[in-house]
């Protein structure tokens, strides 16, 4: 039996009122991400990517078409209701990281669990649990804005992962460091890709980065002009 995909997007367009100007963000975009796959969405800047990637994560709604998560069609979703699909469903990462600063880890980790009611003993258990993940356990109790770019990365994919969502998006999440950490990173990425099966859609402007995908959709004027697998797609540091 077919599995339904996670994301499937129909002529999506994204139209916006500049005074008399209509700018068009997305300009009739067909997509399909299937379970358990890695893209890279690149393009250059206002090639329409990150426009994408607020769709998806039901942080912005499409001008037209279709757009079913998991078979849903989230079109006619008040905004409780995507609030809810958001928090169930989808982990998001930034390259900012949009963590509280003077928090510790743990807390941070918490946060989507308190909106989503779990239980205080519970919400410990799981974000300890995420945060050994992500293989930062022992910095559970630090004050976030005391540790390194890539550590604080690592609290905000424990967040992403903490409800269990079947995908995660990931919009420019290495692109605040430096080398090594961004390698660590995606290296965790591909890991829980692999490991644990979670779909992950990665916006990146970095050929390196986006190279450690599976698959690259590449964006220009609002299109997708390209959407290839990657041959030898990096896992964990080795060819796949």
């Amino acid at each position: 039996m077919t599995q339904t995909p996670v994301v499937r997007l129909e002529n999506l367009r994204k139209t916006y009122a500049m005074g008399d100007q209509e700018v068009v963000a997305l300009d009739g975009v067909d997509l399909t991400l299937e379970h358990g796959e890695f893209v890279a969405v690149m393009g250059a800047s206002g090639s329409g990517k990150s426009t994408l990637l607020h769709m998806i994560g039901l942080l912005d709604r499409p001008t037209s078409g279709l757009y079913l998560l998991e078979g849903q069609d989230v079109s006619q979703l008040d905004g409780d209701s995507l609030a809810d699909l958001r928090s169930r469903r989808l982990g998001f990462v930034f390259q900012s990281y949009n963590l509280l600063a003077r928090t510790t880890s743990v807390e941070n980790v918490e946060l989507p669990m308190i909106y989503a009611g779990v239980p205080d003993a519970e919400r410990r258990r799981r974000a300890l649990a995420a945060l050994e993940t992500v293989g930062i356990a022992d910095m559970a109790y630090h004050v976030s804005n005391q540790m390194s770019g890539g550590q604080q990365q690592r609290v905000a994919i424990a967040r992403a992962l903490v409800n269990d969502p079947g995908l995660i998006l990931a919009d420019e999440p290495t692109g605040a460091l430096d080398t090594k950490s961004s390698q660590e990173i995606m290296d965790l990425f591909a890991r829980l890709n692999r490991e644990r099966g979670i779909t992950v859609l990665l916006v990146t402007h970095e050929p390196d980065v986006g190279r450690r995908a599976k698959r690259i959709v590449t964006f220009r004027d609002g299109r997708i002009v390209s959407d290839t697998p990657v041959a030898g797609a990096q896992l964990d540091g080795v060819p796949a």
